[in-house]
């Protein structure tokens, strides 16, 4: 599917944005899951399975990976930001170039992790990259993603995209995904977050 170049822009421009604020966003986010974070991340495991491969998107410092290879699975770490696979590598973490709009995911694998990512992919391109990410699942395996609540669309530096819960969760049973369980939350600055883990059915 061709991916029209507005949409295309859209998605490099945050790239871009994220290259130059790498660094200050490394020092910024926790080195080590909230418990919520935790809590999800955990079941995102369970459903994997002891060994399982999990595909993590936008992996950004890889911290959540760090917590997650902890509880013995293999992490694929990826990223379309060259600079935040250059802080892993520096802390010995293999991470590869991948940019989950034009990019083929591989697969199958036993999960798929993708945090604070898909606020940035734009609206038109969400089904196609939600078909993606459930073809790139094993039958019974999981996908665990967290999106900003709310209605449009912000530009700037970060083109984010924000959804509402029942229409985002209507998304992901398009892409013929099986919603397990969600939750709300409150982050930083005040922003409404919903955590969503959904299996692909057996």
């Amino acid at each position: 599917m061709t991916v029209p170049s507005e949409d295309l822009a859209k998605s490099r421009q945050t790239i871009n944005a994220y290259e130059d604020y790498a660094e200050r966003y490394d020092a910024l986010v926790r080195h080590v899951p909230n418990q919520r974070e935790q809590k999800w991340l955990k079941r995102l495991v369970k459903i994997a399975g002891k060994g399982g491969r999990i595909l993590e998107v936008g992996s950004g410092p890889g911290y959540d990976a760090d917590f997650v290879e902890g509880l013995g699975v293999q992490v694929r770490r990826t990223d379309a930001t060259k600079r935040f696979l250059e802080l892993q590598a520096a802390r010995g973490k293999h991470g590869e170039f991948l940019d989950l709009i034009t990019d083929d995911l591989g697969g199958p694998y036993d999960a798929v992790l993708a945090l604070c990512v898909l606020i940035h992919v734009p609206r038109e391109q969400a089904d196609q990259v939600l078909a993606k990410i459930a073809g790139s699942l094993r039958p019974g395996g999981a996908f665990l993603v967290s999106m900003r609540i709310g209605d449009g669309e912000k530009s700037g530096e970060y083109h984010t995209v924000y959804w509402r819960r029942d229409d985002f969760a209507a998304r992901l049973e398009s892409a013929g995904l099986v919603l397990v369980g969600d939750e709300f939350n409150v982050g930083r600055d005040r922003e409404e977050w919903t955590t969503f883990l959904a299996v692909r059915p057996s």
